[in-house]
């Protein structure tokens, strides 16, 4: 044992202590300046551009990722939220293609259809109100038209296919029979189903403009109301309520028809 507590003795003594990471070592040898604490009250501030630079601002540099990161991520919030009391559908396209797999009932579907389009044009409204009518109609009102240099049946079959991972994830994240199958991997379903809205919106934005839900491309062709906003309308009804339709039969003729075997 005496030989042994040498050998630990000498091996901690070969290389020289290092001062340890913490406030101690921050107080020696340091390559910056600590800011001066920030006074209570600053009168100069309220003269400053920087001072109101500061505050929120147009965000005109965000981009098609930015958009996307923004719809998935709110879709993530929104249905999270509201899933506990109505589903979470938000979108007419999920309420019928869960209609069709006879998840719910007409009266239900119907009655959401007419909320989720009155909800999506109160928030058109809210949106022109802040931004005013000069910047919201040179925005082109966030309504969804055909991209330049896409025909129309591009933009219906970029409408289905976004509506289809959309409408299939939504069966896929909340199937009875996975969460059962799988109980040993815990799924959020909001996560998933905001996931596979921004990467439709990665995906679509170019085209379209990203419609995948009827009542949003609604609402804001409503208060844009301006003639070009419906020329292309009918594929942002037609081609979400086809990828929903098309969810819903894989949903029925192929997933339920995969026999559930039980761990237990």
């Amino acid at each position: 044992m005496e030989g042994k507590e040498e050998d630990v003795r000498l091996g901690a003594n070969k290389f020289n202590e290092r001062q340890p990471i913490g406030t101690a070592a921050q107080t020696q040898d340091k390559d910056y300046k600590e800011p001066p604490p920030s006074p209570l009250f600053e009168a100069a501030e309220l003269s400053s551009w920087s001072f109101y630079r500061a505050a929120p601002n147009k965000c005109a540099s965000v981009g098609i990722q930015g958009i996307a990161w923004a719809f998935g991520g709110m879709i993530f919030a929104l249905v999270y939220c509201t899933a506990g009391i109505s589903g979470g559908h938000i979108n007419p396209a999920v309420t019928f293609g869960l209609f069709l797999a006879r998840k719910l009932t007409l009266t239900r579907a119907v009655y959401y259809m007419v909320m989720q389009c009155l909800g999506a044009i109160c928030g058109a409204g809210v949106v022109k109100g802040f931004e005013g009518k000069r910047v919201f109609t040179d925005k082109g009102g966030g309504a969804n038209v055909v991209a330049h240099g896409y025909t129309k049946g591009d933009g219906l079959g970029a409408e289905i296919v976004g509506t289809f991972v959309l409408v299939y994830t939504v069966f896929s994240a909340t199937d009875a029979k996975r969460s059962a199958r799988d109980s040993h991997v815990p799924i959020l379903a909001p996560l998933p189903i905001g996931f596979a809205v921004f990467l439709v919106h990665l995906a679509t934005i170019p085209i379209t403009g990203t419609g995948i839900n009827p009542a949003r491309s609604l609402g804001a062709a409503i208060i844009y109301n301006q003639d070009h906003a419906w020329h292309d309308h009918w594929i942002y009804w037609v081609g979400p309520f086809i990828g929903a339709a098309l969810a819903a039969l894989y949903h029925v003729v192929v997933i339920r028809a995969i026999p559930f075997k039980s761990k237990s």
